[in-house]
């Protein structure tokens, strides 16, 4: 089929009806058939996998300092059944996938994981990660099929970075980046999340660390998934300030390749020396071309960031379903999924989960 883009206006994140939409009630007209798509024409070929809700740092937009509670072990998907999963969602029309946490490299040998995803034939294989483990991981992290990293860096000065992340030594993340990079990890993009008042004076810093060194910085708007719960607005620094700010500086320009669903405004420096990306998840949204599915570690399906409807694919693995049974919840969910996170909307309610329990 040929599913037609649509324009999104309206956002919501919960039915007027304050009942949450299930896949049953949507199920009647979903296609069986052709790539994964919902009902609002969006194609789904991004599949974004947690492996654990654990992690190594405790950065304040995403964690409390204490008091986690982690998922058991035996709560988690296998390697094998994760392979499975995505194995089922590539012969849906998946062509990418991005393994995230909490912390990725917290897992037990996701070298063997990153093998056996590679063997399944996608057009990329990425990870996120927080660079704490990752120098020393890297060469066999891309001998085992890995292509890419995102790398999060929130501060390039010391001390600000251990009051963001109460954890860790910028100097660990930077050795991590050439590591990646010497080891064919390429290109490799930087994500800072920005705080008002806390972090948002090394705008041009971060600017000219991505003129001086090529990697992609990439501004991540502070968005409603911390553990703590305590996020506000005036927290957050738009995209379009960001904008202003750097190019008034150096002059930007629209990146030749802004097309498609990618969540990033890419953005060349009119000099060549190297681009940004603005992720602006809050005051401009990108729902109308989202083609993003994830998968938690413990196997529930999520359909966007900001909702709390999932389907757990973890029981009808353990339950013995087959491949068709896995393939109908990966379309059910999709189907299911809302025309936005309605975060701009008085009825939004934040997920219950957070982000390290969800997977980025």
């Amino acid at each position: 089929m040929n599913p037609v883009p649509v324009t999104i206006s309206v956002q919501r994140h919960r039915p007027a009806t304050g009942s949450s939409a299930t896949a049953t009630d949507t199920a009647t007209a979903m296609p069986t058939e052709g790539p994964l798509v919902d009902r609002y024409g969006r194609v789904h070929d991004d599949l974004r996998i947690s492996v654990t809700d654990r992690c190594n740092l405790r950065c304040v937009y995403c964690m409390p300092e204490e008091g986690m509670t982690f998922l058991p072990r035996s709560a988690l998907l296998t390697f094998d059944e994760i392979t499975r999963v995505a194995r089922v969602a590539r012969a849906l029309g998946v062509t990418s996938i991005r393994l995230t946490g909490g912390e990725p490299l917290v897992r037990k040998d996701l070298a063997k994981l990153i093998a056996s995803l590679s063997g399944v034939g996608f057009d990329d294989l990425a990870m996120t990660t927080n660079g704490m483990r990752l120098a020393a991981l890297a060469g066999p992290l891309a001998d085992a099929g890995l292509r890419r990293v995102n790398v999060s860096c929130d501060s390039l000065r010391a001390d600000r970075f251990e009051a963001v992340r109460r954890r860790g030594d910028p100097r660990t993340v930077l050795h991590a980046m050439d590591a990646a990079e010497a080891a064919g990890l390429r290109p490799l993009k930087v994500n800072v999340v920005l705080l008002r008042g806390v972090n948002d004076d090394e705008i041009l810093d971060f600017a000219t660390f991505a003129r001086d060194t090529g990697r992609i910085v990439r501004f991540i708007e502070f968005m409603p998934l911390d553990g703590q719960g305590q996020w506000d607005r005036d927290q957050l620094v738009p995209g379009r300030e960001v904008f202003e700010r750097v190019s008034q500086v150096w002059p930007l320009v629209v990146g030749d390749d802004q097309v498609g669903p990618a969540p990033a405004e890419r953005f060349r420096f009119a000099d060549g020396a190297g681009e940004i990306g603005l992720i602006s998840s809050v005051t401009q949204p990108f729902c109308a071309s989202c083609n993003r599915l994830r998968l938690t570690a413990d196997g529930a399906i999520r359909n966007c960031l900001f909702s709390d409807d999932e389907l757990t694919v973890r029981d009808a693995l353990r339950e013995g379903h087959d491949d068709e049974g896995i393939a109908r919840l990966l379309r059910q969910s999709v189907w299911a999924k809302y025309p936005g996170h309605a975060i701009n909307e008085p009825d939004f309610l934040r997920p219950a989960r957070s982000m390290s329990m969800i997977g980025g």
